[in-house]
């Protein structure tokens, strides 16, 4: 097996066609830390170079995690983390001010075990704070070689647009990188976010490919409702039986007949989907269990014919997303 190297964007940095997402390691999913950095030295030994964290994954747990899991191997890996989430009780241990970044990017470094980061980037916008402030904050943390590179994540198009125009006109670092939502059952930023990212060449680096689980073939009509962290912590996003999911059910059923006549598992199928779209540079893997990323690796492989493609069009067709709650942001 073999994981092809894509072009980060225009920044002329390579990386694995596959990225490692971490937040099923500590609390809120794996909390065997030994476990999870087994998974974590499997997936580099298999050529992944991309890791992507976030201070709000189990409350910084999963940063730390990733910092034990790099000693010795840091120079191999371009490690991403993000802020912006509430981190404890302090109501100004949260969000995109100077004040906040600055301090949220010390609190990474110390928990990552590193004195600098590739890729750093605001999880989620807030219109509340000037952008200008955060890239101004986030352009003197890479002047200082704490950070490499700006990245956003589930910016809509309009604050993506926004940030090149402020770091064109105000002399900032710009944002080269965003992590939207992106897989077969959430298509939306296909109309929009993926045009704006090639516009901009900026590296694309979709989370949840596989729709939270959706995709792994666990949920199916007549299957009941299999067990899930997730559906605890986000009732109906993930019941079989509510209503806002009949459409997801629907089209995973013509979507794993899909993958059998393919020959391919569904895991390959929604992955190499993701893969296949011009503008993205790598989907992240959330895997909580070893096994769950063995099941996910071999998709780097895959490439889907123009056939299949155009059936998945039919099942989902193209800018569509089937449930609001997968949107990612809503204001």
């Amino acid at each position: 097996m073999t994981i092809p190297l894509r072009p980060f964007g225009r920044t002329g940095v390579k990386v694995s066609a596959l990225a490692l997402g971490t937040m099923m390691f500590g609390e809120r999913g794996n909390r065997d830390h030994d476990d999870s950095i087994r998974i974590i030295h499997r997936a580099l030994d298999a050529g992944i170079n991309l890791v992507d964290t976030a201070d709000v994954y189990s409350q910084g747990e999963s940063e730390e995690i990733v910092g034990k899991a790099l000693r010795g191997r840091r120079d191999d890996v371009f490690l991403a983390t993000k802020f912006h989430g509430q981190i404890g009780t302090n109501p100004n241990h949260f969000g995109n001010s100077r004040r906040w970044t600055i301090r949220a990017v010390e609190n990474s470094l110390r928990r990552l075990q590193t004195d600098h980061l590739d890729l750093y980037q605001v999880h989620r916008p807030e219109p509340d704070t000037d952008f200008d402030d955060t890239l101004g904050a986030l352009s003197d943390l890479v002047h200082q070689g704490k950070i490499r590179y700006i990245g956003t994540s589930t910016f809509p198009p309009s604050a993506i647009v926004e940030g090149q125009w402020i770091a064109e006109r105000r002399g900032r670092e710009r944002v080269v990188a965003e992590q939207p939502p992106y897989s077969i059952l959430a298509r939306g930023v296909e109309t929009e976010v993926l045009p704006v990212a090639q516009r901009y060449g900026l590296a694309v680096i979709p989370w949840s490919p596989l729709a939270g689980g959706w995709l792994t073939g666990r949920y199916r009509r007549g299957g009941g409702q299999p067990p899930s962290s997730r559906a605890g912590r986000q009732p109906g996003r993930f019941e079989i039986g509510a209503p806002e999911n009949a459409a997801k059910l629907d089209a995973v059923e013509a979507l794993a007949q899909l993958a059998d006549q393919a020959g391919l598992p569904l895991i390959h199928l929604a992955l190499a989907f993701v893969l296949a779209h011009p503008a993205v540079t790598a989907p992240i893997l959330g895997p909580r269990t070893f096994e769950q990323l063995e099941s996910q690796l071999g998709a780097a492989e895959v490439q889907l014919t123009p056939d299949v493609l155009a059936e998945i069009d039919k099942i989902v067709p193209p800018g569509v997303t089937l449930s609001d709650r997968d949107r990612g942001y809503q204001r």
